[in-house]
């Protein structure tokens, strides 16, 4: 089976994480039906919050979604190339966790 890896950087986005995952999740059937799991790279970029926390309680939940953790803020491009270092999917997109990348589009993207 082909998987398409999120990644999913972040900063201090504790009350996004959610949002974005209950909104990407919305997208899973598009994909099983292609035959293709869809899985989720958070990369905290050493935020102060409780982000990793968040995230912690969705992999709790479901097996699909992962956590990089970076020891302190390298800003947005080193958590970027820190996913990418870490994704293990077929495909792999780069989305905001604030949705200003609608989740939606993803199967158009696609």
């Amino acid at each position: 089976m082909s998987c398409l890896t999120v990644i999913v950087p972040c900063y201090n986005e504790e009350d996004n994480v959610t949002l974005f995952y209950q909104e990407i999740v919305k997208n899973r059937p598009f994909f099983e039906e292609k035959g293709i799991e869809l899985e989720l790279l958070y990369v905290d970029d050493g935020s102060v919050d409780g982000t990793a926390l968040a995230v912690k309680k969705l992999r709790e939940q479901d097996d699909n979604v992962h956590l990089v953790s970076l020891s302190r803020n390298f800003g947005k491009e080193s958590a970027m190339y820190a996913g990418l270092e870490h994704a293990d999917g077929n495909y792999v997109v780069l989305m905001e966790v604030d949705l200003q990348d609608p989740p939606s589009l993803l199967p158009e993207m696609f």
